[in-house]
Parts: structure tokens; C-alpha cells; sequence
């Protein structure tokens, strides 16, 4: 879906690179979806492929807890399987959040479900402003949809908080309506099938009213821990998330019993984390392995219109942890040499290293904005958990033309006040 969106400004740049076209080409949301739907398809197959010839049994059921030892599987005609384990991983992940308001469950979809409709999306309400709300809103603006995204209070939270108004700046330019402090109170189907939403405004407790094809909501995600029957095998999770705890070997407070991914308390909701967790798990209870997952300076990539990579602390944790006076931040804005010929607006293209200020700097935060940003930051990620300090980035030559070349050239500090803009080589 991303990648869609993004070839819509490709197309827009190409009479830039002397490419003759007086029509924009057409998006057709079926081929589209199709493909996404296949894709997934194949990926699930393959999966079920590699259990196979690994000898692992599969039953597509739903599973909970009748002691800590076994579990009571029930697939979608009522087949009961019960099955024992010596261990036993829980890896059962989070599903959408719907707010306790009218409407929201009979007439939402979240996205999870974007992906399969069968139909355009056409006048669209995204409501959230998590990745998962600003990736969404992005690619159905890029895809030409009229947009809508309704922030209740910060973007990204959690993340630096510089960068991320980065990108709600970036999406307002690219005429991405936006509307802050609100949130839902009530959304009704009307007889044509457009669905009216009452919004209300926070603070001034002012409510209006709009119309949409569409609403889709990504104000979070709650572990599937409801139906596990956890209190069977005495499992604890946290009282507030829901989430089950854990330690640093992912165990639960069972000592057979373990817990990995987004369901686990405290651990980032990523695929590829969740993954290594498994991986690293799985080689302790099999092998001779000790080795424990590290969930410090772990990479990953928003993908809104204008990508935002980071690894490590942002700006605000640094400060917050080691203090203004032992922090220094390198930071630059830059222009992609893509966006050039077609003078493609790069306002908010921009990078941040968030360093310690004593002896080579040792790097303890990196933040890429801009074009293929994860790709970008996979390199350096690797570099963080090496100790990278500024100074070493600092001696290593760039590439050109890039933009990770704009990395190794960071050395305007926001204490020194200067013009961070990059206007040459």
C-alpha cells in the first residue's frame, strides 16, 4: 500500500526526468487489494509449507489454558483437541481496540481489515495517530482518497516528538486534513450507507458533525488474553494493558509457561522483535543456548508519506535520562537529490544523532527522515550495537549522492544555534 502511494508521486515527478505523460494514470483499488490479499495468502501457505516439513503438527483452532501443563484447542465446528506440553508459548499477539462509543464496532473497520475491502475506500476518516494511524492515513492520501486524520492529543508517542510533528507538517503540506484535539463520540450508517461521525473537540467540549464512506480506526491494540483462560494455569498479566509479564528469559511467573511478542509486557510491538524472541527461545529450550534476547536499541521504520527511521534514545529520553548538560544533538536538514529535478518538496527531510558530549561522543540515538528510511538505517543500526560514537561516523567517508551520506556529515549541534539546512556537497 506504501509502495502504491509512492509511485503516485513517481508518476507526478517523472515529466521532471523528460518523461512525456498529460495523464496521471488511473488506481485501481481492486487490482490492488487483490494482490495484497494473495500475497498474504502465499505467506500464510508457506508457513503452514515449512511446519510441515519440519514435522510440527498444526491445528487452526482456538486454544486456553486447562491446567499449565495443557491446553484445550477448539477449531471453528467445535473439534475439542487437548493438547499436553512440558512448555508451553504463548504468542497469540494484540487485535485492534475499538472505543466504547455507538457505532464503533458495527460500522468501523481497522487495519486489519483495509486490506480487504472489496471496494474503494473513497471519503475516508483515519482516527489515531500511532504508526499504524499515520501509515494509514498516508497511503490512502497517496492513493488520492480524500483523507481525514483525527489526532486526540501528541503523533507518535513515544517517539521523538520533533520528528514526528515532522511528519504531520510533511502531510498537512501534501493537503492531508488534519484535525487535532478531537476525538469520536458516535458514529451512525445512514440510509445511504454514508456514515455520519459527531466528533467532539477537547477542551472546548464543542461537537460538530461530517460524512464519510469510510472510517477506520487505529487507536491501539489489546492482547488476545481474554479467551486464554490464563487463571487456569495461574498466569499474571499486568492489571492495566492486559499483557502477560515476563522476565528477561521470557517466562511468565510459571516456570513453564512463556510468553513472546505483542502479547508480552514491555516488549515492543514489532514483528521482527517477536520473531528473534521466538528464535532465541526456542534455542534455549532445545539446545545449549543461553543467549537472551536484547531489546535495547532496537531499528524500525514509520512508513508514512515521508519515511521515519530511528534506533536508540530520542532526543526528549536522552535528556530525560543522562541529563541536558551530558547530551549533545547533531541535526541537519537535507534535500534528496530525487527530489531535485522535480523540486519535490523536502522542507522536512531531516536527521538527528543524539550523542554523549564526553571523549568520541558514543552515539546513543539515530533519526533518519526522508526517503527509503529504513533501508537507510538497517546499516547503522548494526553500527549502534557496535558502540558507533559521532566521531568515528564523523572519520568515515560518504557515498555520493546519497542521503546516508548526510549521516557521516552531521556536525551542527543544536547547542551552537547555527543553520542546520545542508545547501552543498
Amino acid at each position: 500500500m506504501h509502495q502504491a502511494a509512492l509511485m503516485r508521486h513517481q508518476f507526478a515527478n517523472a515529466k521532471s526526468y523528460g518523461w512525456k505523460s498529460d495523464v496521471l494514470p488511473e488506481h485501481d483499488w481492486t487490482t490492488l487489494s487483490s494482490a495484497v490479499q494473495m500475497y498474504i495468502r502465499s505467506l500464510n501457505w508457506g508457513h503452514k509449507v515449512q511446519l510441515t516439513e519440519k514435522n510440527i503438527t498444526y491445528i487452526n483452532g482456538k486454544g486456553s489454558f486447562v491446567d499449565k501443563n495443557t491446553i484445550q484447542a477448539v477449531n471453528k465446528k467445535g473439534k475439542k483437541t487437548i493438547i499436553f506440553g512440558d512448555n508451553i508459548v504463548l504468542a497469540v499477539g494484540g487485535r485492534p481496540r475499538y472505543p466504547n462509543i455507538p457505532g464503533a464496532e458495527e460500522h468501523c473497520i481497522s487495519s486489519d481489515d483495509i486490506f480487504w475491502q472489496q471496494k474503494p475506500p473513497g471519503k475516508t476518516l483515519v482516527v489515531g495517530s500511532s504508526y499504524v494511524g499515520l501509515e494509514c492515513a498516508g497511503f490512502l492520501h497517496g492513493l488520492g482518497f480524500n483523507t481525514t486524520l483525527m489526532i486526540r492529543s501528541i503523533p507518535l508517542r513515544g517517539f521523538d516528538q520533533q520528528i514526528a510533528h515532522l511528519i504531520t507538517d510533511h502531510m498537512a503540506a501534501e493537503k492531508m486534513k488534519i484535525q487535532w484535539s478531537q476525538i469520536p463520540k458516535s458514529i451512525t450508517k445512514l440510509d445511504d450507507g454514508i456514515l455520519s461521525v459527531e466528533s467532539e473537540t477537547l477542551g472546548s467540549g464543542e461537537t460538530s458533525f461530517d460524512r464519510y464512506d469510510t472510517v477506520l480506526l487505529a487507536i491501539g491494540r489489546d492482547p488476545v488474553t481474554s479467551s486464554l483462560d490464563l487463571d487456569q494455569a495461574e498466569v499474571q498479566v499486568d492489571e492495566k494493558s492486559g499483557k502477560i509479564i515476563v522476565d528477561d528469559e521470557e517466562r511468565t511467573n510459571i516456570h513453564n509457561v512463556y510468553a513472546i511478542g505483542d502479547v508480552a509486557f514491555g516488549r515492543p510491538e514489532l514483528t521482527p522483535v517477536a520473531i528473534k524472541a521466538g528464535k532465541l527461545l526456542a534455542r534455549r529450550l532445545f539446545s545449549d543456548s543461553n543467549k537472551l534476547t536484547d531489546y535495547e536499541n532496537v531499528p524500525t521504520t514509520v512508513f508514512t508519506p515521508l519515511e521515519y527511521s530511528c534506533v536508540g534514545l530520542s532526543e526528549e529520553d536522552a535528556i530525560a535520562k543522562y541529563g541536558n548538560s551530558n547530551v549533545e544533538v547533531y541535526h541537519a536538514f537535507y534535500k534528496p537529490l530525487e527530489y531535485a529535478l522535480p523540486e519535490q518538496n523536502h522542507e522536512k527531510c531531516y536527521i538527528k544523532m543524539v550523542s554523549f558530549r564526553d571523549g568520541s561522543k558514543p552515539v546513543i540515538g539515530l533519526h533518519f527522515l526522508g526517503p527509503n528510511a529504513g533501508e537507510v538505517m538497517q546499516g547503522f543500526a548494526v553500527a549502534m550495537r557496535c558502540g558507533v560514537s559521532r566521531d568515528k561516523l564523523a572519520s568515515t567517508v560518504g557515498i555520493h549522492p546519497t542521503c546516508a551520506e548526510e549521516i557521516v556529515k552531521l556536525h551542527i549541534t543544536k547547542r551552537s544555534g547555527l543553520d542546520p539546512t545542508v545547501t552543498g556537497c
